[in-house]
């Protein structure tokens, strides 16, 4: 049952000074922070939806405290000026920005928010080596490291700073609200625990035998990779697809393997993460302490999900009458990645006015 998971759960510092209380929503947009790291940004138009025309879309960069420097597309409201409420958006696990993050990140902007969709650590465009590596701790971090680059922007509100993460990256968005006093709303949309699906296998299969196996296979694997030199790629989604695939697995395949939402930069579009990069996550639980968030967090979640305990179960944990949960009747796990009939936006955009103010 790992090996399901793995194959298919998927210079100097520079920064823009300004030269009055007001700046252009160019000059914003350019007043990223550069640091070691150069990375190579598109500057074309390469997401799997429509570009609108309600925000200004651009690229920025910003460093977490490991000292990797994250890529992000910034989408701004053109009708919206001061300070405004901001959300930092990602996931889902395995994809990038350019995906179902980017789309979230788009439809909120449109709502007034300031958002952003960035790639996490050793994914997509941002930097971090070894490359296509996951970590609980640093992906988590990742998060905390794009509300430092919110909070400092002159066009956002330090004190109305939102996150929301989409699939693995919802677990992820929960461990980081538990650290992170900054953050005042989190979002988690069709949520994975990564580290007990890691650890238990789905719908919690895995005993402590299966899950010795699984820590013997992967670090036989460690000691190739060293030997050779690199690191071995589980593969994404898995292609072609077996007539007898369960059902999430041709979910995933129809969204990452088709036109939807194929992207040349996706490890579940393509080759996958490294086979040994699950290894972290089989004993770091990353939800241990979100009983003690105090702030709003929404979690929703499709109906026919097979995902859908990791979100109900996470939701029991939660303390405080500011925390809600959303079954959207009749979705699908991946319908909440790109379906503007199933996710549900306008609460969700709801939600953070209310406590992004």
């Amino acid at each position: 049952m790992g090996g399901l998971l793995v194959k298919f759960c998927v210079a100097a510092c520079a920064c823009a000074c300004m030269a009055s209380c007001v700046q252009s929503e160019k000059e914003q947009i350019e007043s990223s922070t550069d640091m070691k790291e150069n990375l190579n940004l598109t500057q074309a138009w390469d997401k799997v939806f429509p570009q609108s025309d309600k925000v200004i879309h651009g690229k920025v960069t910003f460093h977490n405290r490991y000292g990797i420097t994250l890529a992000a597309d910034i989408y701004i409201p053109k009708e919206v000026t001061g300070k405004m409420a901001a959300i930092a958006v990602s996931g889902p696990f395995g994809a990038v920005k350019e995906q179902a993050s980017g789309l979230y990140a788009q439809t909120l902007a449109e709502r007034g928010f300031l958002t952003i969709a960035f790639d996490p650590s050793y994914t997509g465009e941002s930097g971090g080596e070894p490359r296509y590596v996951a970590s609980p701790d640093i992906n988590t971090e990742d998060f905390c490291a794009a509300v430092d680059y919110l909070s400092t922007r002159e066009d956002v509100d330090p004190e109305r700073i939102g996150i929301l993460g989409i699939c693995g990256w919802g677990g992820m968005a929960l461990n980081a609200a538990a650290i992170d006093t900054r953050i005042k709303a989190t979002v988690a949309s069709t949520m994975y625990d990564m580290s007990r699906v890691t650890a238990n296998g789905y719908f919690d299969s895995m005993d402590a035998d299966a899950r010795y196996e699984l820590r013997k296979q992967l670090n036989a694997q460690r000691t190739e990779d060293y030997k050779n030199g690199n690191y071995a790629l589980a593969g994404g989604v898995v292609d072609p697809l077996p007539d007898d695939a369960p059902q999430f697995v041709k979910d995933y395949y129809d969204y990452y393997k088709t036109p939807r939402g194929y992207h040349e930069r996706s490890l579940n579009s393509n080759s996958g993460w490294n086979k040994t990069s699950s290894l972290s996550f089989l004993n770091m639980p990353i939800l241990a302490y979100s009983d003690e968030i105090r702030s709003a967090v929404l979690v929703v979640h499709g109906e026919k999900a097979h995902s859908r305990y990791f979100s109900e179960d996470a939701f029991k944990k939660l303390k405080g009458d500011n925390k809600e949960l959303l079954i959207i009747p009749g979705a699908s796990h991946t319908d909440l990645y790109d379906n503007f009939e199933k996710i549900p936006f306008d609460k969700i955009g709801q939600f953070f006015n209310e406590y992004l103010k």
